[in-house]
């Protein structure tokens, strides 16, 4: 359950476009679902990479102001020796050693490894200057089959515990807690638990609520929690069908109708036949249901031990006081087996290579032979590699696979052989590393070509090596983005935990992933001594081409494949209700109704107030200062953040869009692409992209749209954003003066590259999110923005998409033109701002740049203002595609009913969300999740649910929203708890790189507003607008066939059903 897989997809798309409704993700995947890691995890610096750019837009579909750039460096003294006695003496006493303790320069922290004396427990305390403190446990859990028993617990023992005896604390903490972070990962070996924040008195009771959780849950001795969160067989009358259900079965089998995961999983598998990841942690839906009750506790009971924990705590709260707390738990217990147990054997290498084929589900459309996947994988190594060849392996895969003019990348797509890449690259994050690269949307006759080509390029690029020029690229990338460790809003030091933990997990050193200073030096120098070639050439022949152990998997679309894996499931249910007397059914019924009784009661007021919980005087009075200056520059706005940097100058330029004609937006996201991604004059397009990775730290181009609150236009821009070292500055400013004006539209070739990898992106989204497409198309069947971000990611832009890549080959001047006619009337200084983030010197050395840049742009745009005034209409649609799952939202503009905004409403839609919609669409319903939003700015409230087994009976569930906030009683703990949360959240967008999102205006308005604006009644009251939803609201559904055609019988014609897949 790690939003961190939600958000490192969100940040992954480098120099390109991301698309989607993010505030509807980023809820989702912050809050709500907890899924499982891919098997396929990138290597240490690809990772890194993905989480620290800042080249990637977050989305099309934005709720906020423009925020600039920055970072907050982490300022630590040199350790005191006094402190270190008093520290140590604490720690002695409280029954833990010393083992190690060192200063890491990297991360400016001070930080020591402990033992438990008694359990052997292990602890890293990482001591520093950073207010956004992050505790995690992690266990060490190999499974030894696909029943996905690791998936089931980790989802299990937050379900209550000894000291928190309720339903789930881990709910109660996302209603009101000032957490920063709270989730739980799965990984093919291991669980993690990890939650952050900044008050000190918050972090405090998430550990105590996270620790008493993983040693002492109820779920091992509550069967009703195993068969929520794993399995159970449900019958609400003996008259019926029995079918499965469970949260996990129903979040594995939307997993299993993605063929990007059944791919990487297949691949994992077959890369390790011998060894605990040959099977999938996660569990396999015709499997889960063989895990029986005695099983899932006996796995508790030998791997969550203190002896099998990793626990790691960092930030600047006292690190006396953390041994103190961890005392009170590992001290009732004594030393295990279960390090013995649980460690992971390494996979023997094969003498020779394999090939399997497998199926994937499809559906009767398109050209079935053009939509085969073929990837390639190597285990790389048998043994561990040491820390200077894991990072010149980083290295080598960012220079074959890390950018668009990357070689291998570039090969492959240009060979015409495939729509879009498959494979991470390098995946370091389990025992031993793998390499894995293919293609998909590949013709049947294709499939031996391109394991040809593949091969044929790694051999070709051993031989001649690497351009000098491309190596530059690389290692300025790289240094910049592990020099700036700006993680975004993930916390920086659960980034850290993470990469610690992938060492330390298998009994090597934790310290060593915190330090690439030594091994980056080593490296470099290596290189200008050597040449890359005598680096990378031994690489590539050892690991890859000299390796018999490859594996390749070819992936088959099988139309037949869903409905054969439907059916064979029926047949099992079929037979265990045959098998069944009608006493035995009855006794069915009665457990399943007394399941979704438990499951839909409330816990008590008495164990409610277990969970602690913060006051309103807990809350920080002082908003957090974030300077703003506003000035003009030629003309032009220029807003200026003066904030420590450590001298990186990081930028904005934003164009409005608004003089666009309207039949040319859904082109906006490839002209974006073709202006970092195509060539000039004078430069081609790999030496454009290696002149940015030599002189910046990347630049991307993204569109921005949002509803105006009281405005029927919206706000659209287009937005330039940019990094560098300040010495730099004039370089960023150039190289983007050179992508906006002197890019040529002229690449037919390329073009088309652009519109198939884009093609093939939106057809996997719409498998494995189909929540952000049902919610983009409900906002664009509701308001101009969200019609223009639905044209530009959503499915309307899926079918322009299809019908573009069969223009180009027939009017590509027209469609050459048409970027042009985007350029002139986007590219002026009418309408630019320019946001501009560094300390006060570098912003004054800046201005002489940004002025020549604003000189070379058009005073004014040549084409003339457009107006948009376009919907969908607003019919209710089913959008169906080949799955197991449904999503499934509805939504309404409540401010057309009159509806004036309030601060309450940000609190009642957090708590629809975390009470009524987690306990009966997730919780009775067994969806992975469900979720409610309010969009301020645009009025639409929408409800959406992820991996929903159902589709009607979920419209049920929102539509009963309104009765139960006028039915609600709500204790004055309650409210408080609630306000508290959504404070929270507010003041999440304040940590670390994204402490500008904010002024301190907005934020004492907004938290005013909700302290003395939230009331019961409030509650109660807003109901009426919720009913505008029930009656008003427009429902799309992104669904199965089958259940769409049984919704429209139950309902006549119910649905108008668009077929997308």
């Amino acid at each position: 359950m790690d939003r961190a897989v939600l958000l490192r997809s969100s940040l992954a798309c480098t120099r390109t476009v991301c698309r989607g409704p993010a505030h509807r993700l980023a809820r989702l995947s912050s809050k709500r679902h907890r899924p499982i890691p891919s098997p396929h995890r990138r290597s240490f610096l690809r990772n890194h990479l993905r989480l620290i750019t800042t080249a990637s837009p977050p989305s099309l579909h934005l709720k906020g102001n423009f925020c600039p750039l920055s970072t907050r460096a982490i300022a630590t003294s040199s350790p005191q020796s006094a402190t270190d006695v008093i520290e140590d003496d604490v720690a002695e006493k409280l029954g833990f050693e010393k083992v190690s303790e060192q200063f890491i320069e990297e991360c400016k922290s001070k930080a020591v490894l402990y033992k438990h004396k008694k359990t052997g427990a292990e602890i890293m305390s990482v001591a520093n200057d950073d207010e956004n403190k992050v505790f995690g446990v992690v266990f060490r859990t190999p499974p030894k089959d696909s029943t996905g028993i690791p998936h089931i617990l980790e989802h299990s023992v937050l379900c209550g515990s000894r000291k928190y005896p309720l339903k789930e604390p881990f709910v109660e903490l996302l209603k009101g807690s000032l957490h920063t972070f709270l989730n739980a990962f799965t990984y093919p070996d291991r669980t993690c638990y990890p939650v952050a924040s900044t008050n000190t008195k918050d972090f405090y009771n998430l550990v105590d609520v996270y620790l008493d959780a993983v040693f002492f849950p109820k779920c091992v001795e509550d069967f009703q929690t195993f068969q929520q969160e794993g399995w159970h067989y449900e019958l609400n009358d003996p008259s019926e069908d029995i079918t499965y259900k469970g949260v996990v079965f129903n979040e594995m089998k939307g997993v299993y109708s993605q063929p990007d995961n059944i791919l990487g999983r297949a691949s994992q598998q077959a890369l390790f036949p011998d060894n605990t990841y040959g099977v999938d942690s996660g569990g396999d839906p015709k499997v889960i249901p063989k895990l029986t009750f005695d099983e899932f506790k006996e796995f508790h009971r030998k791997y969550y031990h203190p002896s099998n924990a990793r626990i790691w705590f960092y930030g600047d709260d006292d690190p006396n006081e953390r041994l103190r707390l961890l005392s009170e738990y590992l001290d009732m217990f004594d030393a295990s087996s279960a390090p013995q147990e649980s460690r992971v054997e390494r996979q023997k290498l094969f003498s020779e290579p394999i090939r399997i084929v497998e199926k994937y589900p499809a559906a009767e459309s398109g050209d079935l032979k053009k939509k085969h996947m073929v990837c390639l994988n190597w285990l790389i190594s048998e043994k561990p590699l040491d820390l200077e060849t894991e990072l010149a392996l980083g290295f080598l895969d960012h220079l074959l696979l890390g950018t668009p003019a990357s070689p291998l990348r570039k090969i492959l797509l240009e060979s015409r052989l495939g729509e879009a890449i498959v494979g991470g690259g390098v995946e370091d994050e389990l025992l031993q590393p793998q390499f894995s690269i293919g293609l998909k949307g590949v013709s049947e006759d294709d499939t031996q070509k391109v394991e040809e080509l593949v091969m044929s390029t790694l051999k070709s690029l051993a031989e001649e090596g690497f351009d000098a020029e491309a190596v530059e690229a690389s290692m300025n990338t790289i240094e910049f983005s592990l020099r700036e460790n700006n993680t975004g809003s993930f916390p920086r030091g659960l980034a850290l935990m993470l990469r610690s933990v992938g060492k330390w997990v298998y009994d090597m050193d934790p310290f060593e992933p915190l330090k690439y200073q030594g091994p980056l030096a080593a490296l470099k120098a290596r290189i200008a001594k050597e040449g890359s070639k005598a680096v990378f050439a031994p690489l590539l022949e050892k690991f890859i081409l000299n390796n018999p152990h490859l594996v390749t998997i070819e992936m088959q679309p099988d139309t037949e494949k869903a409905s054969h894996e439907e059916a064979a499931e029926k047949e099992i249910l079929d037979k265990v209700k045959a098998s069944m007397t009608k006493e035995d059914l009855a006794e069915l019924a009665r457990a399943t109704h007394e399941l979704r009784l438990k499951q839909e009661t409330p816990d008590p007021p008495e164990a409610l107030k277990a969970v602690p919980s913060l006051s309103l005087q807990d809350i920080p009075k002082k908003p957090i200062h974030v300077p703003s200056e506003i000035g003009e520059i030629n003309g032009v706005k220029v807003l200026q953040h003066d904030l420590f940097t450590n001298d990186v100058l990081y930028s904005e330029v934003v164009f409005d869009l608004s003089s666009l004609k309207q039949e040319l937006l859904p082109l906006v996201p490839l002209f974006c692409q073709s202006l970092l991604e195509m060539g000039t004059k004078d430069l081609d397009f790999v030496q454009l992209n290696q002149l940015i990775g030599r002189k910046t730290g990347g630049i991307s181009v993204y569109p921005f749209t949002s509803s105006v609150r009281g405005k029927q236009d919206p706000c659209s821009h287009v937005i330039v954003r940019g990094k560098a070292m300040s010495g730099r500055t004039e370089d960023l400013f150039n190289l983007v003066n050179c992508i906006l004006q002197e890019v040529q539209f002229t690449d037919q070739k390329r073009f088309k590259q652009f519109v198939s990898q884009s093609k093939a992106g939106m057809e996997n989204r719409l498998r494995g999110r189909g929540h952000g497409i049902a919610a983009a198309r409900m906002d664009a069947k509701l308001n101009v923005a969200g019609w223009i971000s639905e044209q530009m990611g959503g499915v309307s832009y899926l079918d322009f998409l299809r019908a573009l890549e069969e223009k180009v080959d027939q009017n590509w001047g027209e469609i050459s033109a048409s970027l042009e006619e985007i350029r002139k009337s986007l590219i002026s200084r009418q309408g630019c701002l320019v946001n501009l983030t560094a300390d006060g010197k570098n912003l004054t050395n800046s201005e002489k740049y940004v002025s020549k840049f604003l000189d070379l742009l058009p005073s004014t745009s040549a084409v003339k203002a457009s107006s948009w005034n376009a919907r969908l209409p607003s019919t209710s649609e089913a959008i169906i595609i080949p799955t197991q799952v449904n999503y499934v939202g509805k939504a309404a503009n409540i401010y057309e009913t009159g509806y004036q905004l309030n601060g309450s409403a940000y609190v009642i839609s957090k708590y629809i969300s975390n009470t009524w919609l987690w306990d009966r669409v997730r919780v009775s319903g067994g969806a992975y999740g469900g979720f409610c939003d309010f969009d301020s700015h645009s009025g639409v409230f929408s409800y959406l649910s992820y991996r929903d087994p159902n589709l009607l009976k979920t419209l049920n569930i929102y539509d009963g929203t309104g009765d139960f906030l006028r039915e609600l009683e709500m204790s004055d703990d309650a409210l408080t708890k609630a306000i508290i949360g959504t404070i929270g959240d507010f003041d999440a967008l304040l940590i670390g790189s994204h402490r500008r999102r904010k002024t301190k205006e907005t934020r004492r308005d907004i938290i005013n507003k909700i302290v003395n604006y939230t009331m019961l009644q409030d509650f109660k009251e807003f109901s009426g607008a919720i009913d505008a939803v029930k009656d008003k609201g427009v429902v799309v559904a992104v669904a199965s066939p089958d259940d769409v055609d049984a919704a429209n019988k139950e309902r006549c014609n119910f649905f108008e059903v668009k077929k997308a897949l």
